[in-house]
């Protein structure tokens, strides 16, 4: 089988405006409970693309962590490569695939570190290993072989056995508080729904119909 012949159509369902919240956050929590019904996998997989010093776009998945009418939330290590671009170009976006119910979601926005308290409330709600994760990955550092990683974490189970593991301080979430957001819906014939959401002059939500 080539590559260009591996196609699907979609039929499931339509979008219209008709259809759709007057505010995008709305619409999204709707189409976030039908994914969560529908048992997709890892459903808070989202790619989020972020922009380099030179100037080139750099993305990869992390997992939406919470959302409300104040934007998404994702947490990560503020000295990663993702964490300097953010702080290089807060201008961000985040893209979630759910083909199991044929839909995207596209959201362009402006990323902005949470509060020290949300985010100690979250990294202590983690697993242990994965508090300790914090602590032991220099992310995104080249580092020599996977064994450095394994005896630092060694080192500070012994340390931290039988006490909080406090938050790194290098460590923290981010909210990305959008300004678009499109929501599409796949259709026959590649003739899919796209309908979008661009803040106006009175922060207002406008919604449009985009052609496929």
């Amino acid at each position: 089988m080539s590559i260009a012949s591996i196609r699907r159509d979609y039929q499931l369902k339509s979008l219209s405006e008709s259809d759709v919240a007057s505010d995008p956050i709305k619409q999204f929590s709707i189409w976030w409970d039908e994914a969560v019904s529908a048992e997709i996998d890892e459903v808070n997989a989202m790619t989020l693309s972020t922009i380099r010093t030179d100037g080139t776009p750099s993305g990869r998945i992390v997992l939406l962590k919470g959302f409300d009418e104040s934007g998404f939330v994702f947490f990560s290590n503020y000295e990663s490569n993702k964490g300097k671009q953010i702080n290089y170009n807060s201008s961000v976006a985040l893209l979630f695939f759910w083909k199991e119910l044929e839909r995207q979601v596209r959201i362009q926005g402006v990323c902005q570190r949470i509060s020290a308290a949300e985010s100690d409330a979250y990294f202590h709600s983690r697993p242990v290993g994965s508090q300790l994760g914090a602590w032991a990955s220099p992310q995104s550092q080249v580092i020599e072989a996977r064994e450095i990683l394994e005896a630092r974490t060694a080192e500070l189970e012994l340390q931290y056995q039988g006490l909080t593991i406090p938050r790194p301080p290098h460590w923290g979430g981010y909210r990305v508080v959008p300004t678009e957001v499109e929501f599409w819906q796949g259709r026959s014939n590649r003739l899919h729904d796209r309908i979008f959401y661009i803040i106006d002059a009175a922060d207002s939500w406008k919604i449009e119909r985009l052609a496929p």
